[in-house]
């Protein structure tokens, strides 16, 4: 949530400042306009400051298609690519069958050399590491002016990934895009890669070494705080608005934006307003023109996004000392948001490079454009409840989200736009669709034993949508258009509602297969305990948690049942005594490892259909259409500054 302006706090630390002030030592006579070092370092002290963590993170997944032989683009999750097998239904291979005997689960047969590599391998664990560098540097320049940024170094890179052999160039062909450099004589073959080249966009990776994802400034006026650029945007318990800036984090919600907080301290009440560029569409920069100012070339295209907050929020020192004294301290808000837009350039190039056709980064077109916009007609207000209590060592958390609104069209294909029609209103008229979606979230968590045992429930729930059938798992999640699925279903609402992919419960079938809470429900009991916790900072603990969950609409299930899977996850972890922040207990700070496992037993609507169970048996066999547990084991490494 927004950071909260303090007014009174401003006139303190300058009159403070005053006084520490050193004196000039200029002498008599010096002209007036004169500026000398002490005078100037009694008028400008800025500061910088570098927060942030570097973070390594191994994992090993292993069964993540639940034992499942759905061919790769109808899978929950596909099979590892070096695993041979036979998907259900036309019964295609894929996968390698460059395996030995011995290799093999099938084994040899009588006519196969075990030395010879032509069985099907037979691998279900897919293993790897990758790595983070964040640096979150603040630059203050006075007690009412920063200017605040976040940069990641080797952003999520994979460990291993950018070997010295391995290149891209552009593919001049009729398919634009990329293709695969020859290898040098040096490295011909992956065998012979002796080290790692930094990852470069377009080259050798998705993304560049450096990733620069926000920067904005703050100053605080005498009647409250204005912020602008591009920021952070948090709220509550983050199943909307989520920054996504926890040491595991990887999602964010990043917004750019022009926003102004004010209130009354005295009564902790707070609001803010924001003018949001949620999305401007195609602008003017081009590639012949690399340092000409771009500027956005429609505004029938732009998402327009506003936002409102009121919020009641008592600052940490105080609640620290109300709770201290038995008091009940109570928070809350809502935050409103308000989006539209008319007109959308969402089509894509028939061909890949074709300015002709679509609006894509470099093309800048001043010829007609009617092929390349499509009507929206789409707006929706979104409120966000939040309610927090606090009373001693009790936390009681609650948030609410509805998103309510109507869309004309979904199409992307100019030439298609297929409005919805409906009968029910004279001469068939468009009426489009109605956006009805809803989510949920409690958490309660009670410390105890000195703060070191902590013992917590939550419970979510996300609307469904029994329009979004399930075809091996794609209704619950989108792997091609959600939207255009629900206009083909032909119903007039869309009712799917996905929390923050950054709220996290799990370690499997949230974090991993559906990457968020998205039609479904659940209830998580979790514990966990200190064993060693000093006042330094320095603790070792573990903790243990289960998660049920079952789908709001049981169609969107491949198996059209309710229940998902019951999932249980263990964990240890240690922080030691060094860092600069370890002297607040509610930050992390120094060296940080955690070891983390989980299993997950699929349930029902895991399973197949019982008509598609029982075709699959005919041809593979029996118990070749039973499911089975996922696994997954992590180790952390982080250093948090």
């Amino acid at each position: 949530m927004p950071m909260l302006p303090q007014p009174g706090s401003d006139s303190a630390a300058l009159e403070k400042q005053g006084e520490e002030r050193p004196q000039a030592a200029h002498g008599k006579g010096a002209k007036d306009e004169a500026i000398f070092a002490e005078d100037w370092w009694s008028h400008a002290r800025p500061i910088f400051e570098i927060h942030g963590y570097f973070r390594v993170r191994a994992e090993l997944f292993q069964n993540f298609s639940l034992g499942r032989i759905d061919a790769p683009n109808n899978a929950l999750w596909p099979m590892p690519a070096d695993n041979r097998y036979a998907a259900i239904g036309n019964n295609e291979s894929f996968g390698p069958a460059l395996c030995t005997g011995d290799e093999s689960e099938e084994g040899i047969n009588d006519n196969d050399d075990p030395r010879f590599a032509n069985q099907p391998c037979k691998n279900k664990t897919q293993a790897g590491a990758n790595l983070r560098f964040r640096l979150n540097p603040e630059l203050h320049l006075s007690d009412n002016l920063r200017v605040m940024s976040q940069i990641d170094l080797l952003d999520n890179v994979v460990l291993g990934s950018t070997p010295e052999g391995f290149a891209n160039t552009p593919d001049g062909g009729e398919n634009g895009g990329y293709q695969v450099s020859p290898r040098a004589g040096y490295t011909p073959l992956g065998f012979s890669d002796t080290t790692q080249n930094p990852p470069s966009d377009g080259n050798n990776s998705l993304k560049d070494s450096v990733r620069i994802k926000r920067a904005w400034a703050e100053y605080m006026t005498p009647v409250g705080e204005l912020r602008f650029g591009r920021m952070p945007d948090q709220w509550g318990l983050g199943i909307y608005h989520n920054a996504g800036d926890g040491y595991d984090d990887d999602y964010q919600s990043t917004v750019d934006r022009i926003m102004f907080i004010t209130g009354i301290k005295s009564l902790d009440l707070y609001a803010g307003a924001a003018w949001d560029f949620a999305n401007e569409g195609p602008t003017s920069e081009t590639l012949q023109l690399p340092g000409a100012q771009p500027y956005d070339i429609a505004q029938l295209d732009d998402v327009d996004e506003y936002a409102l907050i009121l919020m009641r929020k008592k600052s940490t020192e105080l609640t620290e000392l109300a709770l201290a004294q038995g008091n009940l301290v109570l928070n809350g808000g809502l935050y409103l948001t308000y989006r539209r837009q008319l007109l959308a350039p969402d089509i894509g190039p028939l061909v890949p490079g074709d300015c002709n056709n679509a609006f894509a980064i470099g093309c800048f077109v001043t010829t007609t454009t009617n092929n390349r916009y499509e009507r929206r007609g789409a707006e929706a207000w979104i409120p966000d409840l939040w309610l927090q209590l606090l009373y001693k060592k009790l936390r009681f958390e609650v948030e609410a989200v509805a998103v309510r609104g109507s869309i004309e069209s979904i199409s992307v294909d100019p030439g298609n736009q297929q409005p919805r029609y409906t009968d029910s209103l004279p001469g068939g008229a468009g009426a489009g669709w109605d956006i009805r979606q809803y989510g949920l979230a409690l958490e309660i968590a009670q410390k105890l034993v000195e703060d070191k045992l902590k013992l917590d429930f939550k419970f979510g729930w996300a609307s469904g949508d029994d329009d979004l059938v399930s075809d091996g798992g794609k209704g619950l999640i989108p792997y091609n258009n959600p939207v255009q699925q629900q206009a083909d279903a032909f119903d007039d609402s869309i009712s799917m509602f996905r929390f923050h992919p950054n709220y996290k419960l799990d370690l499997i079938l949230i974090r991993n297969i559906l990457t968020r809470v998205e039609g479904l429900y659940y209830f998580r009991p979790g514990v966990e305990y200190d064993f060693l916790r000093n006042a330094n900072g320095q603790r070792f603990g573990g903790g243990f948690s289960a998660i049920w969950s079952r789908a709001s609409q049981f169609v969107q299930t491949p198996g059209h049942k309710r229940d998902l899977g019951v999932e249980l996850d263990f964990s240890l972890f240690f922080q030691s005594k060094d860092g600069a922040l370890n002297d607040d207990p509610n930050k992390m700070g120094g060296f940080y490892t955690m070891l983390q496992y989980g299993v997950l037993f699929p349930l029902g609507g895991l399973d197949y259909q019982s008509v598609q169970a029982r075709d699959i048996e005919a041809t593979f066999g029996p118990g070749s259409a039973e499911t089975s547990s996922a696994q997954i084991l992590r180790w952390y490494l982080g250093v948090m500054f």
